[in-house]
């Protein structure tokens, strides 16, 4: 990412030399015209009747459908996840919306009862302006998640996307209506949340920003949603049992997106017995499903990291890791380089809408040199022999790193899983689900996954979001729509109605 004349100009994180595109640096002091646009739209869009609304989400849905395979192969050049995996990040957006059409009407409804205590009418009533902030990681669908129920709720939205992914979320964010975009650091961040007009505040991304985000926030007696990481751990029961496939699935569970997941699965606890068949079985399972390379190969599974500073501190977390005594495993195959042609991104098939897809696409091992001095490539790895208070052990690492930590019993397990002051998800693996349901009620985390883990085992029924430093607010499900709203009660108590007997003398109303 530069910044030169007012432009955020975005690299291609496979191919640094290579311009995506870019968007203009909105000025701090041109905030406050967006904002009070964005406060008279909400006059009109909130006296829709809320069918209406809906319909036009339903209409951006359509919208983003259409335009899923451009906007996925400018996500692919832009952020360096695999093509397969932006398209199914889009679609994924897609059902969301939809799945939101349908359900917001009944969660969003009034209710109203008339009976001998008086009358009673609860309303769902939109804040106003809301500043959604987003990161770059899943940019479409951390957008989607906050557009979508704000404004079926009847919010208008100004959104602030991560300079280092803009150019496809903004493309996306054009087809919304009551929706603005303003660009730039964190200046124009400030600006946003600490703008009078703005009600609301929902964030995705770090942690420190986070906290900032919330003070401001506070300060102007605005609620706020954070989702701030996270450092999953993933508990494997004694009596775990992963065939091929389970391993397959668990290793894209850490290494989807290069690790940058805030859900990702970033420590892995193995019964001390099992850990050396463990070791095996998932670099094996590497071998058959992780391919890294250029995001625009079909059959690549993982790309670059985000950025050249994302990389060199990566590389120097690795050398750590060995200075204290860790062994770093290398994982799966490397991809050798195959087109430079974007459109030739869009292929139906190939590497599917997971960007899981592997077979037979030709995989050299051997590519790895082309890759390492061509963009910001980190080698994935499993990492044994690491003490818990190591720095990749103990702090999200958000990159292809991942430590295995063997344990002797179940009750150390769940001490270690919980000593990490992030609580967003973690997993529990058994043969046994009421014996995994039951550990899983003992961890510290807002989101525990059973035998599975990151996007293959969420819902669009389940509320996601995080407990302890990993923040507060839900998103999905029910709980994610009533983030955007707020009660507003008229109540004519019995007593007072027209003919009702008035209060008795000295009584208080209880």
């Amino acid at each position: 990412m530069s910044a030169a004349a007012g432009l955020i100009e975005r690299e291609n994180p496979a191919r640094p030399d290579e311009i995506v595109g870019a968007v203009r640096v909105t000025d701090p002091a041109e905030v406050d015209s967006v904002v009070r646009r964005a406060g008279e739209a909400f006059l009109e869009w909130s006296r829709l009747p809320p069918a209406g609304r809906l319909a036009a989400l339903a209409a951006s849905a359509d919208a983003l459908a259409a335009r899923k395979d451009a906007l996925a192969v400018l996500l692919a050049r832009e952020s360096g996840k695999p093509v397969g995996d932006c398209r199914g990040e889009i679609g994924f957006a897609v059902s969301y919306l939809r799945w939101l059409c349908e359900r917001a009407p009944g969660v969003l409804a009034s209710r109203e009862v008339d009976d001998g205590a008086g009358r009673l009418a609860v309303r769902r009533a939109p804040y106003g302006v809301v500043a959604a902030v987003t990161p770059w990681n899943a940019p479409v669908i951390l957008a989607v998640l906050k557009l979508g129920p704000a404004l079926a709720a009847g919010n208008t939205v100004v959104l602030k996307p991560s300079p280092l992914a803009p150019l496809a979320v903004t493309e996306a964010a054009g087809l919304f209506p009551g929706t603005s975009v303003v660009h730039g650091g964190p200046e124009t961040v400030r600006e946003l949340v600490g703008h009078p007009l703005v009600r609301k505040v929902a964030f995705t991304g770090g942690a420190a920003a986070g906290r900032e985000i919330a003070a401001a926030a506070g300060r102007g007696g605005k609620p706020v949603l954070l989702e701030l990481g996270g450092n999953d751990p993933a508990v494997f029961l004694p009596d775990f049992a992963l065939t091929e496939a389970d391993f397959e699935r668990l290793v894209m569970a850490s290494f989807a997106t290069s690790g940058q997941v805030c859900m990702a699965a970033k420590r892995l606890y193995v019964p001390r017995h099992r850990a050396g068949d463990f070791v095996d079985a998932y670099v094996a399972a590497a071998r058959r499903v992780l391919v890294t390379g250029d995001p625009l190969d079909p059959g690549v599974t993982m790309g670059p990291v985000v950025s050249a500073e994302a990389a060199r501190r990566l590389e120097a977390l690795a050398e750590d890791s060995v200075r204290r005594g860790g062994t770093a495993v290398p994982l799966g195959t490397w991809a050798a380089r195959r087109t430079r042609d974007p459109a030739a991104a869009i292929v139906s098939g190939r590497g599917g809408d997971s960007g899981y897809g592997h077979g037979g696409y030709g995989h050299d091992e051997y590519g790895r040199d082309e890759y390492a001095h061509s963009g910001y490539f980190v080698a994935p790895r499993l990492v044994l022999g690491l003490a818990d208070d190591a720095p990749l052990v103990a702090g999200e690492q958000f990159g292809p790193l991942v430590p295995l930590l063997p344990y002797d019993d179940e009750d150390e397990a769940l001490a270690r899983a919980n000593a990490c002051e992030l609580g967003l998800g973690a997993s529990v693996w058994s043969a046994d689900e009421e014996r995994a349901f039951a550990f899983a009620a003992r961890l510290e985390a807002g989101f525990t996954f059973v035998n599975t883990h990151n996007r293959t085992g969420m819902s669009l029924r389940a509320p996601f979001g995080g407990t302890k430093q990993s923040g507060y607010g839900r998103e999905y499900a029910d709980e994610g729509l009533l983030e955007y709203v707020q009660s507003a009660v008229v109540h004519a108590p019995a007593a007072f109605r027209p003919g009702g007997p008035g209060m008795p003398a000295g009584a208080y109303p209880g």
